[in-house]
């Protein structure tokens, strides 16, 4: 009888611990399939033209269990086409759940945006993830938005996506300045050609008390791998930088917040900064170049103050000024390691200012392999010998868990390379391509959570990365590059070993009971 009972226990925990389901779906029944899923599901999208959105709604996994809707990898694609009626992609009441691989084409109507999440506090939204997408076809206007949030959300990962020619590739958070996207990790996406930012993450107030915010004083945002390029189309709403950082709230939960931007690459803008920042961040190990006056300006904005800035390690290629500060930060400034080609290299009220290599931009051949606006001839890896001098000093950095990584992971030993790339001569890395960047693993990290495409990327932790999972509380544990789903979690894998394990723990208990007996 004992014997029956757990073999019955090793059959219901087997039940428990299966691996959840693959759904196929195609264009006809999608719709009514996705109500279905449950945690740990996948909606497999079979390639065709889906002309009624994607509404989810209630939808809501598990940290270790993700829903997922996913199109083919490969091949023709899963085209979800806009429609007047409303977003295209739209989030209600979710969380957990990782939409991957689909075209999203907005057809050029106007207000008709690719991924929204909106409703203010009415919506409880959080832990989504956007990978490997296409978007184009959202630039009915300059106010028609690729990925848009609405509504206070946290742990968003969005990864892997091309936005082509929106009128605004990601606009994260809302102009009231109410709705706070916190949390995030954005990285190896291709924004190009918008008409107005290619990203904006607003200002902050006070966070409201919500369902789907952390309770904690600072999660960091992550900005990283990402290819940001802006081309001369008019910008009839007005002009705008590639991408705008906006500032944590002054007092409460998220006030500790900080940005943390690195191997980026940042190309053109005619009118406007590369990158605009207020609030707290820290800028390193990026690829800045061509921007008509300014490359990165560091200022308050609309009442909301420059809190704090690191910039180390970056390379600027022709701007008139390279970084501009508006106004000394109340938590200071660290400037330092950077390798500047530009008329004025620093303008404004620095007191931080460190070691920092500083030349014209028609004296950059003699520093980098090949200077050029182009993307996929530009290189700007250094020449033996032409940008190593002393050493900076590290520890104001150390609070990043990638600050001793360059632009391509490699390592730095000695801190005496001056820019994005620790190393000399021939390039090992990418070359610089209007592409997705390929994945980087940090040589130099460890127990903080993986770069890596693939990898795992916590969007909280205090001043950290996690590595605990998607939006986990992160902080500690390394990320897992083979880790496909991407989520830290190993959906897939848990729930195969588990089974296995529970048969076999109740055949050993079995045998155990058996000798007893003899």
């Amino acid at each position: 009888m004992l014997h029956r009972q757990i073999f019955v226990f090793a059959l219901l925990l087997h039940a428990g611990t299966a691996r959840a389901a693959d759904v196929p779906a195609n264009p006809s029944d999608y719709l009514s399939l996705l109500g279905s899923l449950k945690p740990g599901d996948k909606l497999v999208l079979e390639p065709g033209t889906y002309t009624q959105g994607l509404p989810i709604t209630g939808l809501n996994g598990a940290e270790a269990a993700w829903i997922t809707i996913a199109g083919p990898g490969s091949g023709p694609a899963a085209i979800f086409e806009g429609n007047a009626c409303c977003n295209t992609v739209e989030l209600v009441d979710s969380s957990f759940v990782a939409i991957e691989h689909i075209t999203v084409d907005g057809k050029g109507i106007d207000g008709v945006f690719g991924v929204s999440a909106k409703g203010s506090t009415a919506n409880v939204t959080h832990h989504i993830r956007i990978e490997g997408c296409k978007f184009v076809g959202q630039n009915g206007s300059q106010q028609t938005v690729a990925i848009s949030t609405k509504t206070p959300t946290h742990g968003w990962v969005i990864r892997g996506n091309v936005i082509d020619g929106a009128g605004t590739g990601l606009y994260l958070g809302n102009s009231n300045y109410a709705e706070p996207f916190v949390g995030g990790i954005i990285e190896y996406n291709l924004v190009r050609d918008t008409i107005g930012y290619n990203m904006q993450i607003k200002n902050q107030n006070a966070w409201p008390t919500h369902a789907a915010l952390p309770s904690e004083n600072a999660p960091r945002t992550i900005l990283r791998h990402n290819v940001f390029i802006k081309d001369d189309k008019p910008s009839p709403d007005g002009v705008r930088p590639n991408v705008f950082l906006g500032g944590p709230p002054p007092s409460g939960f998220g006030a500790g917040t900080l940005v943390e931007v690195y191997g980026n690459v940042f190309v053109h803008n005619a009118n406007e900064s590369l990158l605009q920042a207020t609030g707290r961040v820290s800028i390193h190990d990026n690829i800045f170049v061509d921007a008509s006056d300014v490359a990165l300006r560091l200022t308050q904005h609309d009442g909301f103050p420059l809190l704090g800035a690191r910039v180390y390690d970056n390379t600027f290629y022709v701007a008139k000024r390279a970084v501009f500060l508006g106004a000394q930060p109340t938590e200071g400034d660290v400037v330092s390691g950077n390798l500047v080609f530009a008329d004025v290299a620093f303008d404004g009220p620095f007191v931080g200012l460190g070691t920092n290599l500083v030349d014209t931009a028609a004296n950059a051949p003699n520093y980098v392999n090949k200077p050029s606006l182009v993307l996929g001839d530009m290189d700007f890896y250094p020449l033996v010998g032409k940008v190593e001098t002393s050493p900076i000093d590290p520890a104001p950095f150390v609070a990043d868990p990638e600050y001793a990584c360059d632009f391509n992971g490699r390592a730095r030993k000695t801190f005496t390379h001056r820019g994005a790339y620790a190393g000399a001569g021939s390039n090992p890395g990418w070359k610089l391509a209007e592409e997705l960047k390929p994945a980087v693993v940090c040589e130099a990290s460890s127990g903080t959570g993986g770069s890596g495409a693939g990898g795992s990327s916590g969007g909280g932790g205090t001043g950290g990365l996690g590595g605990a999972g998607e939006g986990g509380s992160g902080g500690t544990g390394a990320g897992n590059a083979s880790d496909t789903d991407g989520c830290g979690c190993r959906t897939n894998s848990n729930g195969a070993a588990a089974a296995p394990m529970a048969i076999a723990f109740a055949y050993a208990a079995m045998v155990f009971l058996r000798r007893k007996r003899k």
